[in-house]
């Protein structure tokens, strides 16, 4: 685990000051900044989307200063006051300019589409925005063509290493959370990153839902992570009918706090599940939700197992390549957590929160029904096995190393 720059005070909420948050160090994250360069080499627009304070603004000023006059800033008055003629502030420009929190100004997705389509290209525009589905509308509609989307997320195992598994999975990989100076402060700085979320963020987006919803809302997702939608209990239980529930839901998706996984459909006789698996993405704001604040308390938790699932399918899908990520059910039963779809090849991922695992009659079925060229279950042991044919146990440590959990498998 290597390290930088302290995290940027633009990343920090403003409740938080007078606290010793977190370490004074800041974990490169080189496999990212890579990506973000060689989209700017080669689209004119790149929209930098994730989460709020998940390190964007951190990421942009290792491209460019905050102190160049190329860098906008858009939760800064000063900044916001030189856009007032977006047109003549950014024409002039030469190369890279980076503009963060543009989702306070959409009005400028227009004037960047009249400046991406100059012939001679003197600039390239780097976005910054907290998604939201007004801004991936502005990004589409306005763009289209001429931008290309980088989505971040926080920390992974990659990042960090193997040493940080059990911490990560805690704490969860927003920075804040992970390199605070304790398990009490990273749970004080995630309850007031769902506060400001719901309660600033949300409403500056748009959204006109009261905070005191969207949290039971959240809350009640949190205890059900890990399963598939079923709009009527939420709506009963919320007292609003099940298309507000749904508006809920794509609220939540929106904002990056929430990831709906959608079905994989075979060409079977078997009656499959059509329906998203809900997770709430990011584990420390999952634990935040469910009043977990220690890893013994999270071991002895009934929703531990839901936890390290949906834990280890963020890392997966950060990590490795793939052109779609999807589950699997039947109604009978059978069930795979987690497939990647790389062009007409299918592999498959299973959770295991156990000292063994061993071949189940899912997997089985999996492979003759769905044909997965291989199945790993990632589990938190130590050494790496077969099972059966096509079929690895495979410690959760590989994601931290490997290039591909599915290379050099001896299964």
């Amino acid at each position: 685990m290597s390290h930088v720059t302290r995290e940027s005070d633009h990343e920090n909420p403003s409740s938080n000051e007078g606290f010793s948050w977190y370490s004074l160090t800041m974990v490169e994250r080189p496999v990212l900044l890579s990506t973000v360069k060689e989209a700017l080499s080669r689209s004119r627009v790149v929209v930098l989307t994730g989460p709020r304070q998940c390190g964007k603004t951190t990421l942009a000023r290792q491209l460019l200063s905050e102190e160049s006059v190329n860098y906008f800033d858009l939760e800064d008055p000063a900044s916001l006051a030189r856009l007032e003629e977006p047109m003549t502030a950014l024409g002039k420009l030469r190369g890279l300019v980076v503009i963060d929190e543009v989702q306070r100004r959409p009005e400028l997705f227009p004037v960047l589409r009249v400046l991406a389509d100059r012939r001679a290209n003197p600039a390239r525009f780097l976005i910054l925005g907290s998604a939201s589905g007004d801004l991936l509308r502005q990004t589409s509609e306005s763009l289209a063509g001429r931008m290309e989307r980088v989505v971040m997320g926080g920390f992974s195992l990659r990042e960090l290493g193997a040493e940080a598994e059990q911490t990560l999975w805690l704490r969860g990989g927003l920075p804040l959370s992970y390199l605070a100076g304790s398990d009490a402060d990273s749970a004080l700085w995630r309850k007031s990153f769902i506060q400001t979320l719901l309660e600033r963020d949300l409403p500056q987006w748009g959204v006109r839902v009261p905070a005191i919803a969207l949290q039971r809302f959240w809350t009640m997702r949190a205890h059900y992570s890990g399963q598939t939608w079923n709009a009527a209990e939420p709506a009963r239980s919320l007292g609003v009918s099940e298309s507000t529930a749904r508006r809920y839901l794509d609220l939540l998706t929106d904002a990056f706090v929430v990831r709906q996984l959608p079905p994989y459909y075979a060409n079977l006789r078997k009656r499959q599940v059509k329906a998203p698996k809900i997770y709430v993405r990011d584990s420390g704001l999952l634990h935040q939700l469910l009043g977990i604040g220690s890893q013994k308390e999270l071991l002895s938790h009934p929703k531990a197992g839901a936890s390290w699932e949906g834990y280890i399918i963020e890392q997966v899908v950060m990590g490795e390549p793939h052109d779609e990520a999807l589950f699997w059910a039947t109604h009978q039963g059978a069930e795979i957590d987690l497939i990647l779809r790389r062009g007409t090849t299918l592999l498959g991922v299973e959770c295991k929160l156990t000292d063994a695992p061993r071949m189940t009659p899912s997997i089985r079925i999996a492979l003759d029904d769905l044909g997965l060229e291989r199945v790993v279950v990632l589990y938190p042991g130590a050494k790496r096995y077969p099972i059966a044919e096509r079929v690895e146990a495979v410690p959760v440590s590989t994601l931290a190393g490997s290039p591909s959990l599915f290379e050099g498998s001896d299964a």
